[in-house]
């Protein structure tokens, strides 16, 4: 691994530590930084940038480089899933499986969108570096998750099984995101209180044939995703 990589990864871990930055939230100029770690200013400068760029960290212009409060997911219009979002970001993805197999007690809104009368169902808990900060419900038709039933549930990248071992090519992805509440089931699993706040997410992923794949529900811990968007203002 280049070494610019391994002091990126180095900085990320120890800042979600504690460490590196002071009361104020301010990083270590490159000079200090270059002293803990025993490398040059350019390879520090090199580690940094993508951390500014994914959001970790916010430069100030005289001030110095500060970190973000929060980890944002980088919302630029390609369809990543959980494991792909988190390992990008820098974290170990996993899952606990919490409920899988097929049902017909699900809502009108899952029997429309996947225009099936009887679904298979997955629904996990999310983690990033063993921390649950997810709650995924995701419904399949019947014969996908039959598929999706014989692979490791906990590690599997649902949009590459998709695509290069079923033959789906997916043609679109509808994404809904909103601001939901916790209940005491969700609480439990985050780790939070009953009521906090969590951001929401429904997904519906389309083939090219324009079949429904799949449709998620997702509710997240909002500290660790932040949605950005470029707006254009039309001009007659």
């Amino acid at each position: 691994m280049p070494l610019h990589i391994q002091v990126r990864e180095s900085i990320r871990r120890e800042v979600r530590e504690g460490g590196l930055i002071d009361k104020t939230g301010r990083l270590m100029t490159e000079a200090e930084l270059g002293r803990h770690f025993g490398v040059s200013r350019i390879t520090i400068r090199n580690a940094i940038s993508p951390l500014v760029e994914e959001g970790m960290f916010a430069r100030s212009r005289g001030r110095g480089t500060f970190l973000q409060s929060n980890q944002p997911e980088n919302w630029v219009g390609r369809l990543m899933g959980f494991s792909e979002t988190i390992r990008d970001a820098g974290y170990q993805a996993g899952a606990k499986v919490l409920q899988r197999g097929m049902t017909n007690r699900h809502d009108t809104s899952v029997r429309n969108q996947l225009r099936e009368r009887a679904v298979w169902q997955l629904k996990r808990l999310r983690l990033a570096d063993d921390i649950p900060i997810a709650i995924e419900h995701a419904f399949y038709p019947p014969d996908i998750g039959l598929e999706l039933e014989k692979r490791d549930l906990t590690s599997i990248i649902m949009y590459s099984v998709f695509e290069e071992e079923l033959g789906h090519t997916i043609k679109e992805a509808k994404q809904t995101i909103g601001a939901s509440l916790a209940d005491d089931a969700s609480a439990k699993l985050l780790r939070v209180k009953a009521g906090a706040p969590l951001l929401s997410m429904e997904r519906l992923t389309i083939g090219a044939d324009d079949r429904p794949l799949e449709f998620l529900r997702s509710v997240y811990l909002p500290h660790y995703y932040r949605l950005s968007i470029n707006l254009t203002r039309r001009h007659s």
